[in-house]
C-alpha cells in the first residue's frame, strides 16, 4: 500500500504550468497617476501648468526647436547620395607588376599586397599603366582597356559574380 501512494504522488521536479510564477521583483505594480492629492495625484507628476502638462502629452516632434527655424532647414542641401550605388575598390594594371609571373591575383592577394583595404562591394581593374607578366586575375569588374592589356600579355581575367 505504501508503494501505491508513492507512485501516485506527482514529481516535484517536473514543472506544471499552473505552478509557474514570475521571479520575485520581475513584475512591478503599475503607477496609478492622478488618483487624489497624495504623491502622484493632482498634477500626476507633470508639475504646474504649461505645454508639457497639457492633454496630448509632451510635444516632441523630431527636429522641433520651439518654433525657431530648425537647423536641418537652415543648412543648405547640395548633391545626391545614392544608397544603392556599388562601391568598387580600384586597382590599375601598373599595380600588378609586383606579382610573380603565373600568379593568381584575387582579393586575398590584393589585400596581402596592400593594394586594397577597407570595405567595398567589389574590385575593379582599370587600364592605367602597362603589364608584361602572365597573370590570372579574379575581380568583380574590369574596364575594356585593362582586359585587352592583360590578355595581350598572355594573362586571363575572370569576372566574379557575373
Amino acid at each position: 500500500m505504501a508503494e501505491d501512494n508513492q507512485e501516485s504522488a506527482p514529481e516535484t521536479d517536473v514543472p506544471i504550468l499552473s505552478r509557474l510564477r514570475a521571479p520575485i521583483g520581475a513584475v512591478k505594480k503599475k503607477k496609478r497617476k492622478g488618483r487624489g492629492i497624495g504623491k502622484l495625484g493632482k498634477t500626476a507628476g507633470k508639475g504646474m501648468k504649461g505645454q508639457k502638462a497639457r492633454s496630448p502629452g509632451n510635444f516632441q516632434k523630431l527636429g522641433f526647436e520651439g518654433g525657431q527655424m530648425p537647423l536641418y532647414r537652415r543648412l543648405p542641401k547640395r548633391g545626391f547620395h545614392n544608397l544603392f550605388a556599388t562601391n568598387y575598390a580600384t586597382v590599375n594594371v601598373r599595380d600588378l607588376a609586383r606579382f610573380d609571373a603565373n600568379a593568381v591575383v584575387d582579393e586575398a592577394a590584393l589585400r596581402a599586397a596592400r593594394l586594397v583595404s577597407g570595405k567595398f562591394d567589389g574590385i575593379k581593374l582599370l587600364g592605367n599603366g602597362e603589364i608584361d607578366k602572365v597573370l590570372t586575375i579574379k575581380v568583380h569588374a574590369v574596364s575594356a582597356g585593362a582586359k585587352t592589356k592583360v590578355e595581350a600579355a598572355g594573362g586571363t581575367v575572370e569576372v566574379l559574380g557575373a
